[in-house]
C-alpha cells in the first residue's frame, strides 16, 4: 500500500512515501527488534515500526525505494513479506499455518511416548533395539514435517549470516535427532526422539495459542473493520437506484440508506430525518437524531426512517477506517519495560550459543563422554529459550489494550499505560471534558410544549446544522415526537429557521436581546397565532462525575479543574463537582501548572480536549480527551474515551495500575525460570524432554498470567 508523500524540504525533490508490509512469519520481540533494527540500516528507509499483534511493518522510505526493495530487504533479514493490498485490511492469521505440523508433532509425540514407557518399564536388548528403531521411524519424519516452521525460519538467517531464536531450537532438535539415530543404530541404551517430538509440539503448541491471543487482541480492530457495509445502494443523477460495492463508492455520491441498514461511508445527510445507533463507534447505545445537514459515519446503523446521505468519505478515509488505525498503532509504542525485553532477546542468540558450547566443552574436560556432552549442550540450547521473557510485556499491554477498548477508552500509545500508572495528580478542562460540552434543551420547557408546537419545533430544527437547532432534535425525536409537514422552510443565517403551516407564519430564531436569555443559549419558538415560547439550553456535568472524581480520590489521584473559561463559569462548576479550580487559563498557564506539578513531584494526567489544550495534553505525563475532542486534542492525548461518563478516567488508571503489576510479574516469572532453570541444565540435571517441557510452560504462564487482564477495566 503506498500511502500520500510528502516533500523531504523544500529543496529536494525527493519526496517520502510509506509502504506497510504483511510479516506473517514474526512473533515475538527478538522479531521485531530484529527487522527495526535491520531495516533502519538500508539506505532511503526513514523509520520502520512494527505492529506484533497485526504482524504488520509500517515503512518510511524515500519515493524511489520500491515495494520489490522493502521485501527484499526483508528477505535478506531473513522474514518473509508481501505489499498489504490496504491499510485496513485484516492482516493474515499467522494460526491456520501452524495447525498441521502441531497436529503431526502431537500425534506423533504420543505413540513414541507410548514406545518409551515400554523401555522405561525395563525392556532391554533386542525389544529395547526393536521399540528404538520403531521410535525413529515415527519420529524422523515427523520431525522433518512438524519442525519446518523452525528449521526454515533458522536456514534464511544463517544464510545471510545471521541467527534468531529459532536457531539454537533447530540445533537442539536436530542434534538431539542424530544423536537419538546414532544410539539406535549402535543398540545404545537412550534415544531421544520422545524429546525432541515433545519439545517441538510444546513450541508449536505455544506459538498457536500466542497467535490465538493476538488475533483475539486484535479482534476489536476486526469487528470494527467488518462493521462496515460491503455497499450500499446509490442514487444516481436520473433517479435511478443501484447497488454499488463500498470500493466503488465514490465522494460525492448519494446513498439511500434504508431503515435497519449500516452505512457504507462517511456522508451528509441530504433529506430525511432518522435515528441512528453510534454505539459501535462511541460505546454509546442512545440513539442519535440527524437530519438534513448533519453527518452520519459508516458503521453506524440507521434505526428509523429511510434517509439519503451524500458521501464524503469512502474506505481508509471514514472514521470508522481511522478508529482501527488508532487501535493498530495503540501497540507500536515502546515502553521502559519493553525496551529491557528488546535488550535482553537481542542477546539471546549469541549468548546462549556460548553458554551451550562452554557446557560441552566443560563436561568433556569433565570426563563425560561426548554423547553425554552433547545431550547436556542440547538441553542448555533448549532450556534458555527467552520466550517468556519476549512476551512478558506486549502480550500484558495488548490484553489490557483490548480490555479497554471493550469499556470504551481507546489506548493510542501502549507506552503510556506505564506513565499513568503512576499519575497522582488529574487536572481537568470543564467545557466538554467535566461537561458534555453540548448544549441541552431544558427539559421542563420541552415538556411544556403541546402535540403541534413540538412537531413545528422539529420541522423547523431539523432544517438546520446550528448546535442549539440540533440539540432540540435530539430531545424532541427521544421525545418520540413526528416532524410537521412545513412549507417554504428558510434558514437565514443569524436569524433562525422560518417556514409556513398553511397559512400561519412559524419560525425558530434567535432572542431579540441574546444576553437575557442565558448568554444566547436560547430561541424563540414563534407559531402564529401562538404564545411565543422561548427554549433555554444548558451545557451539563457528565454522567457519573461525582463518582469518577471518588474513584480516582480513593486512588491517590487528587483532582482538580484547570479551564481557559471565565471565572464565573468555572466557579458553579467547581461547586458542583467540590473542586478546586483555576479559570481563565491560557494555554500557556496549562502548561505552566503542570510544569510546577511536576516540580513538586507529582506525575500528572491532564484530561482535555479543545484547541488549547493540546500543548498542556502534549505536556502532561499522560493524557487523556474525550472522542468529542478537537483533531488537535485527540492526536495529543494518549487515551480516547469514546462514552460520555467520566468513569473511563478511574478505568483507565486502575487497568493501567493493574497492567504494570502483571508485567513485573511476568519479568519474575521470565526470570526467576532462567535463575532455577539454566544451572539445573548445565550441571546435567536435566534430560532434553524435561527442557522442552519446561521451557514450554514457562511461556504459557506469562501468557496465562497476562490473559487475567482481560477483566481489568471492569
Amino acid at each position: 500500500m503506498r500511502a500520500r508523500s510528502t516533500p523531504i524540504d523544500d529543496n529536494d525533490a525527493e519526496r517520502s512515501g510509506e509502504t506497510i508490509l504483511a510479516v506473517p512469519a514474526m512473533h515475538c520481540a527478538g522479531c521485531m527488534s530484529k527487522i527495526e533494527r535491520g531495516l533502519a540500516d538500508v539506505t532511503g528507509i526513514e523509520t520502520a515500526r512494527v505492529n506484533l499483534s497485526s504482524r504488520l511493518v509500517r515503512v518510511s522510505h524515500v519515493e524511489s525505494l520500491g515495494e520489490h526493495e522493502l521485501v527484499e530487504a526483508l528477505a535478506q533479514l531473513g522474514f518473509e513479506a508481501q505489499p498489504r493490498s490496504s491499510d485496513i485490511a485484516r492482516p493474515v492469521s499467522a494460526v491456520r499455518p501452524l495447525l498441521a505440523p502441531l497436529a503431526v508433532a502431537g500425534f506423533a509425540a504420543m505413540n513414541v511416548m507410548l514406545l518409551s514407557v515400554s523401555v522405561w518399564s525395563g525392556a532391554d536388548g533386542s525389544t529395547r533395539s526393536l521399540f528404538h528403531w520403531l521410535s525413529a521411524l515415527i519420529a524422523i519424519p515427523a520431525i522433518a514435517y512438524a519442525g519446518q516452521p523452525f528449521f526454515r525460519s533458522a536456514w534464511k538467517v544463517l544464510r545471510h549470516g545471521r541467527t534468531n531464536m529459532d536457531v539454537p531450537i533447530s540445533i537442539g532438535v536436530i542434534v538431539a535427532t542424530c544423536l537419538s539415530l546414532y544410539e539406535t543404530i549402535n543398540a545404545g541404551e537412550h534415544a531421544w526422539f520422545d524429546g525432541a517430538l515433545m519439545l517441538l509440539t510444546f513450541l508449536l503448541a505455544g506459538r498457536v495459542l500466542d497467535a490465538m491471543m493476538r488475533d483475539k487482541a486484535r479482534s476489536g480492530v476486526d469487528a470494527l473493520l467488518s462493521q462496515a457495509a460491503s455497499g450500499a445502494l446509490v442514487v444516481s443523477k436520473d433517479d435511478m437506484v443501484e447497488w454499488t460495492s463500498a470500493r466503488d463508492i465514490e465522494v460525492g455520491m448519494v446513498m439511500r440508506v434504508a431503515s435497519g441498514e449500516r452505512l457504507a461511508a462517511d456522508g451528509v445527510v441530504l433529506s430525511g430525518c432518522s435515528t441512528f445507533d453510534r454505539s459501535l463507534l462511541t460505546g454509546e447505545t442512545t440513539p442519535v437524531a440527524a437530519g438534513k445537514g448533519d453527518a452520519v459515519l459508516a458503521g453506524t446503523l440507521n434505526l428509523g426512517s429511510p434517509v439519503d446521505v451524500t458521501v464524503t468519505e469512502t474506505g481508509g478515509g471514514t472514521t470508522l477506517a481511522e478508529i482501527a488505525r488508532l487501535m493498530e498503532a495503540s501497540t507500536q509504542n515502546r515502553s521502559r519495560y519493553v525496551r529491557i525485553a528488546d535488550r535482553a532477546a537481542r542477546l539471546y542468540a549469541p549468548a546462549v550459543h556460548l553458554l551451550s558450547a562452554l557446557t560441552v566443552i566443560g563436561w568433556l574436560i569433565a570426563g563425560a563422554t561426548l554423547y553425554e556432552a552433547l545431550v547436556i549442550g542440547v538441553a542448555v540450547l533448549i532450556i534458555t529459550c527467552p520466550c517468556a521473557l519476549g512476551l512478558a510485556v506486549p502480550v500484558a499491554q495488548v490484553v489490557a489494550s483490548g480490555a479497554l477498548m471493550r469499556a470504551g477508552v481507546m489506548v493510542k500509545d501502549g507506552s503510556a499505560m506505564e506513565r499513568l500508572a503512576s499519575t497522582d495528580r488529574a487536572l481537568l478542562d470543564k467545557t466538554g471534558t467535566l461537561t458534555v460540552g453540548r448544549p441541552v434543551p431544558d427539559p421542563q420547557l420541552i415538556d411544556a410544549l403541546d402535540t403541534a408546537e413540538a412537531a413545528i419545533a422539529l420541522a423547523l430544527a431539523s432544517n438546520s446544522r446550528h448546535p442549539l437547532s440540533r440539540a432540540l432534535v435530539a430531545a424532541l425525536a427521544a421525545r418520540g415526537v413526528q416532524a410537521a409537514q412545513l412549507d417554504g422552510v428558510d434558514e437565514r443565517p443569524g436569524e433562525g429557521v422560518f417556514g409556513k403551516l398553511g397559512e400561519s407564519e412559524v419560525s425558530l430564531r434567535r432572542p431579540d436581546n441574546s444576553g437575557t436569555a442565558a448568554g444566547g443559549m436560547a430561541v424563540i419558538l414563534d407559531i402564529t397565532p401562538h404564545p411565543t415560547r422561548m427554549i433555554r439550553f444548558a451545557d451539563r456535568i457528565r454522567p457519573d462525575a461525582s463518582a469518577a472524581l471518588n474513584q480516582l480520590r480513593q486512588m491517590g489521584v487528587e483532582t482538580s479543574i484547570l479551564s481557559g473559561d471565565n471565572a464565573e463559569a468555572v466557579c458553579a462548576v467547581a461547586r458542583e463537582t467540590g473542586l478546586m479550580a483555576q479559570a481563565n487559563a491560557s494555554p500557556a498557564d496549562k502548561q505552566d501548572a503542570i510544569a510546577r506539578q511536576r516540580a513538586a513531584g507529582h506525575r500528572v494526567l491532564m484530561v482535555g480536549d479543545g484547541l488549547n489544550d493540546g500543548p498542556a495534553l502534549a505536556a502532561a505525563d499522560a493524557s487523556m480527551a474525550p472522542g468529542s475532542a478537537s483533531d488537535v486534542g485527540l492526536h495529543a492525548a494518549d487515551f480516547v474515551f469514546m462514552q460520555d461518563t467520566l468513569l473511563a478516567i478511574p478505568k483507565a488508571v486502575r487497568a493501567s495500575r493493574a497492567t504494570m503489576r502483571v508485567v513485573k510479574q511476568n519479568f519474575a516469572l521470565a526470570i526467576g525460570y532462567n535463575v532455577l532453570a539454566v544451572p539445573l541444565a548445565i550441571a546435567g540435571l536435566v534430560t532434553p524432554l524435561i527442557a522442552a517441557v519446561a521451557m514450554s510452560a514457562s511461556s504459557l504462564i506469562v501468557v496465562a498470567n497476562s490473559l487475567r487482564l482481560t477483566r481489568a477495566a471492569k
